[in-house]
């Protein structure tokens, strides 16, 4: 499934573009109604239900995006995600969505983990190292783990860069052994 929903998250970010709507707002809708469709089997049931018709699918979604205040693109992406029975995978759409804006606005998310918290002047010079390795601007998220003893591991996409005293360690003992 996930080649579906690739060619649904690349599609609607061409919608995006092509109508200069903010892409941050329109992931944050997309993510607000995965989260809605989560949390609500009633929802779900009534969307992925062929015993419901058409029409009272689709009144639903517009009072939903009304109350929420959707733009008229976002309402319509998610009707023909209703429509062609596809809202099992909005989840994995909005993150295949954020990550086509992401590659196509020349970001990258990066989770950064350290075992203290870092401070704004070691956030930035970090973020530059990482931008410079991967040659687009990161947006960083930060977390702590005190099992990486000192430095930091970045993930951006599939990729570690692993500057933690911990994965040091382990290279100096993979040396040892071998």
């Amino acid at each position: 499934m996930a080649a579906v929903s690739s060619r649904y998250a690349r599609a609607f970010a061409d919608v995006v573009s092509m109508h200069k709507l903010d892409p941050a707002k329109t992931a944050q809708d997309l993510e607000q109604m995965a989260a809605m469709l989560d949390s609500s089997s009633d929802l779900r049931n009534i969307w992925e239900s062929p015993s419901v018709p058409q029409p009272q699918k689709l009144k639903v979604l517009d009072q939903l995006a009304a109350q929420a205040g959707y733009v008229k693109q976002t309402r319509n992406f998610l009707a023909v995600l209703i429509d062609q029975r596809r809202m099992g995978l909005l989840k994995e759409i909005t993150a295949l969505f954020k990550s086509e804006l992401n590659e196509r606005m020349g970001f990258a998310e990066a989770q950064v983990t350290s075992a203290r918290e870092l401070s704004a002047e070691e956030r930035t010079s970090l973020e530059a190292q990482v931008a410079k390795a991967t040659g687009k601007t990161i947006r960083a998220k930060y977390a702590q783990d005190p099992n990486v003893l000192g430095g930091a591991v970045v993930r951006v996409g599939s990729t570690i860069y692993d500057g933690s005293v911990r994965g040091k360690l382990q290279k100096i003992k993979q040396q040892m052994m071998s």
